[in-house]
């Protein structure tokens, strides 16, 4: 078979002209809804291969009312936050009415998010959720938006699909500023890898400090594995000019803590740690942790919303953000040597 020239997507015409088959023909076997022969069927399903064609889920959902499926699209299923968003989505869409399946795209390396694209169209879901909480998220986002409906559920504005977010920038800014007003001099940050260049948790702390007229620290990145905070709690308790710490998140800040314990120092009596969250553990860690309670459920539910609203025909928003409170604890206090900011 020889493909087609064209100088634009393929369409299912293209699909039928390289098997040698009509168009209805390619239609049944993409639906199923009628027999095919062995023969055919097999030409058809090299042609898409070849062709590497996507059929649109969404118009497919849009002629025939019948799906009743949406996808959720993750880099990870088993983290605190990707878990909560997940149960979210689902327990949103199974009230709509919608069964769900979950899609898990490994890596942003083009191989891996084509196969997680390829996965999530096979199903010819009515629409989908991605979590864009990571590069992979990021990328399989990118790689769906033509092809079906899609919301985004994210910490920081994705421009051009509607979304949910979680205001990670504001939280982040108001820790800063909680541990600035206690009297430490700057607060450092420990950063948890972000979905691209800088994530809100990261921006909202430099915004606090230039604010302040304070100068940015370097920034300490860690992997999600806790013990790597670990390893930055030891480093940093040899510091004497660190005080105040932000963490990526709780698991971090509870690496780091005992770390520091570890090596001699007292949380907050020498240094002062926030954490990110508000994981289930915050409240009954030892210290209990101040952090940034994000509601992940809450936004999952709030991202099924926006997908119920395009799939409805309804406008959803463009922007939906939940703004997560702080919440503080026994983490964060005064340094010795230094009076409170007004």
């Amino acid at each position: 078979m020889t493909p087609p020239r064209r100088d634009k997507p393929v369409t299912i015409s293209d699909v039928a002209q390289l098997a040698g088959v009509s168009v209805p023909t390619v239609s049944r076997v993409l639906t199923g809804a009628a027999k095919v022969s062995e023969g055919r069927r097999s030409r058809v399903l090299d042609a898409i291969a070849e062709l590497g064609y996507r059929p649109s889920a969404a118009a497919q959902t849009l002629a025939s009312r019948r799906s009743n499926v949406i996808g959720i699209v993750a880099g990870n299923t088993s983290r605190y936050g990707y878990a909560e968003a997940i149960r979210g989505v689902e327990e949103s869409a199974r009230a709509a009415g919608f069964l769900s399946f979950i899609v898990v795209v490994e890596t942003a390396e083009q191989d891996d998010v084509a196969a997680a694209t390829d996965a999530v169209l096979r199903q010819s879901p009515a629409g989908v959720v991605v979590l864009k909480f990571d590069p992979p998220g990021v990328a399989a986002l990118a790689a769906l938006q033509p092809h079906i409906p899609v919301v985004a559920l994210s910490g920081v504005p994705e421009s051009g699909v509607p979304q949910a977010v979680l205001d990670e920038s504001h939280a982040a800014a108001a820790l800063t500023r909680h541990l600035l007003g206690l009297g430490h001099r700057t607060v450092h940050h420990v950063r948890v890898p972000p979905s691209g260049k800088e994530d809100g948790r990261t921006s909202g702390w430099r915004h606090a400090l230039n604010e302040a007229g304070i100068a940015v620290p370097e920034i300490r990145d860690v992997s999600w594995d806790p013990r790597s905070a670990y390893e930055v709690g030891v480093a940093i308790a040899g510091e004497s000019d660190v005080t105040a710490v932000l963490c990526g998140n709780d698991e971090t800040a509870m690496g780091l803590i005992r770390g520091l314990h570890d090596a001699g120092k007292r949380v907050p009596d020498d240094v002062s740690v926030a954490g990110f969250d508000d994981h289930p553990l915050a409240a009954m860690f030892l210290p209990s942790l101040t952090t940034a309670r994000q509601d992940f459920a809450e936004l999952g539910r709030h991202g099924m919303a926006q997908l119920d609203a395009l799939l409805t025909g309804a406008a959803p928003l463009a922007l939906d953000t939940v703004d997560p409170p702080v919440l503080i604890r026994e983490s964060t206090a005064a340094p010795r040597d230094a009076a409170p900011r007004d």
